[in-house]
């Protein structure tokens, strides 16, 4: 109770008195008087208060009501304000995507007591996080290229503990676990040709901390996987060291952090041109944003949304789709028919050679670039809001001989999904709110958003024309400028910058090793 007495004892002057009732028995009364009231104001300066009372607000006036305002979010703090802060990893706000790890954008976070440090992938098409646990079935070093596999263990934080079978949490989940002392079990099958992720849940402190002024640590009891055998992808190239589901679902670190009361129902990611982004929960975006509702299944909620129409450089496409917006799927696929009007109104926009790829490539319309520049069509989808949501980088840029690049349009033929991946996400913040249940999206340099982050946050290259010319991905054209022609775009890059690009994505990759100490 030592909150609800706090206030008392600053916000007012307390006197005891005690009445009789005329048979003998005593009542005990407290006479309660505002801090600001005449008596207090008496009582302060008959005790020479420092300053005298007679700098205090007058009963009624703008700063009487400032003082009270300032006082209440002073003592109470969150749950007084009109939103809580926006909430990042304990680490920083900064992501970033790792071309020898799927292509997708990782981040580092801090679990358990002591804490211990995770690269993990950000992932909203699915909502459970989990690190590898206990393993018996986990990925290895040898299968990584030697990358080291940090576990986490329950037996090494003292804060931790198994989620039984009989807790309430359990029983949401629908597992078919019983009995008192077994533990909670969990199996999650993705997208990907047999790829999953099974073991028991368990429940630990994750590190947070405050976007604001203060900065200060923020801990969270979070219900989480340990993960004990990974199966397909996560065996070979993806979140070797653990995945955080960002989707809709209960059990998703968003939806713990704003039913706790920690952040607003609502985070933002941002996707920067060179693979450098930022992360944070209780973001709601920003008045000049665009946006467009989310098609929300109620058994099965996902960031969908819905297209009516699409625009190739020239070429305007009627359509009627959803799509799922889903940062832990790499690059952008549509089924049929839609694959094939927007491949082809590319195609037909071209004027460079075709390119024939290597088979390992999911992309059908690939092209030599013409001596190091190229115009490209640009590419723009319609919501169902009428916003149109941009895409800023269309195409993949590869070397194939010395001093010769080849490019493809980077959308595949999908079988059953429409995926938004992180590439159609390139060069937008995109906000996903769900209390208003709205995608929002703007362009924007992820080095512009707030920061406070430990990985770099300026652009390795700031002299060049692009931000992200000497950025670690190699998948993306070095140089990228607006045509006369607003339906085309020009990019430029040059082969000989390729291997200094890699060489600044293995740099950056072991700076990650070092920090996480694995």
């Amino acid at each position: 109770m030592r909150f609800l007495s706090l206030p008392l004892l600053l916000l007012s002057a307390v006197a005891v008195f005690i009445t009789g009732d005329g048979a003998g028995a005593a009542t005990l009364g407290l006479d309660l008087h505002h801090r600001f009231s005449p008596t207090v104001r008496h009582w302060f300066d008959s005790r020479g208060g420092g300053g005298g009372a007679s700098s205090w607000p007058e009963n009624g006036t703008a700063e009487y009501y400032a003082a009270l305002a300032a006082h209440d979010r002073a003592l109470h703090g969150r749950a007084l304000s009109s939103s809580p802060p926006d909430l990042t990893f304990s680490e920083g706000n900064v992501t970033i995507r790792i071309t020898s790890l799927s292509f997708l954008h990782y981040a580092m976070v801090t679990v358990g007591t002591p804490g211990a440090t995770f690269l993990v992938a950000l992932d909203t098409g699915s909502d459970l996080f989990w690190l590898p646990c206990d393993c018996y079935g986990c990925a290895s070093s040898s299968s990584l290229n030697s990358m080291p596999v940090s576990l986490y263990s329950p037996n090494a934080s003292v804060t931790s503990q198994a989620v039984p079978c009989n807790s309430n949490f359990c029983e949401q989940q629908k597992t078919g676990c019983s009995g008192v002392t077994g533990s909670c079990p969990y199996k999650v099958v993705y997208v990907s040709n047999d790829t999953s992720s099974s073991g028991i849940f368990v429940e630990d402190v994750m590190y947070f901390r405050t976007e604001d002024t203060q900065s200060e640590i923020v801990e969270a009891q979070i219900i989480f996987g340990c993960g004990q055998d990974q199966t397909g992808a996560f065996q070979e190239h993806a979140a070797p060291n653990g995945l955080l589901g960002l989707g809709m679902e209960k059990v998703s670190v968003p939806s713990i952090l704003s039913s706790a009361g920690f952040t607003s129902n609502s985070f933002s990611m941002c996707f920067g041109h060179d693979d450098i982004g930022r992360i944070s929960f209780g973001d709601k975006g920003s008045l000049d944003q665009d946006e467009t509702p989310f098609n929300v299944d109620q058994l099965h909620p996902k960031y969908n949304i819905s297209i009516i129409g699409m625009l190739v450089g020239n070429a305007a496409i009627d359509a009627d789709f959803s799509v799922l917006v889903d940062t832990g799927t790499s690059f952008t696929y549509f089924t049929e028919p839609i694959y094939s009007q927007l491949s082809k109104a590319f195609h037909e926009q071209v004027q460079d050679k075709q390119y024939t790829t290597d088979s390992k490539i999911p992309f059908e319309y690939c092209y030599i670039m013409s001596s190091g520049t190229s115009n490209v069509p640009t590419v723009t989808l319609t919501t169902s809001s009428g916003s149109p949501f941009p895409v800023n980088y269309p195409i993949i840029a590869f070397p194939v001989q010395a001093n010769e690049l080849a490019y493809c349009f980077a959308v595949a033929k999908g079988d059953k999904l429409n995926i938004i991946g992180q590439n159609f996400l390139t060069g937008l913040q995109v906000v996903f709110d769900r209390e208003r249940m709205i995608l929002g999206w703007k362009k924007v340099s992820c080095y512009d958003v707030k920061n406070s982050g430990s990985l770099p946050t300026t652009p390795r290259n700031s002299s060049s024309s692009h931000p992200g010319a000497a950025g670690p991905n190699i998948n993306r054209p070095e140089a990228k400028k607006e045509t006369g022609n607003n339906n085309q775009v020009t990019v430029a890059t040059s082969p000989a910058n390729y291997s200094t690009n890699l060489m600044n994505n293995l740099i950056l990759f072991l700076f990650l090793l070092h920090l996480i100490n694995i």
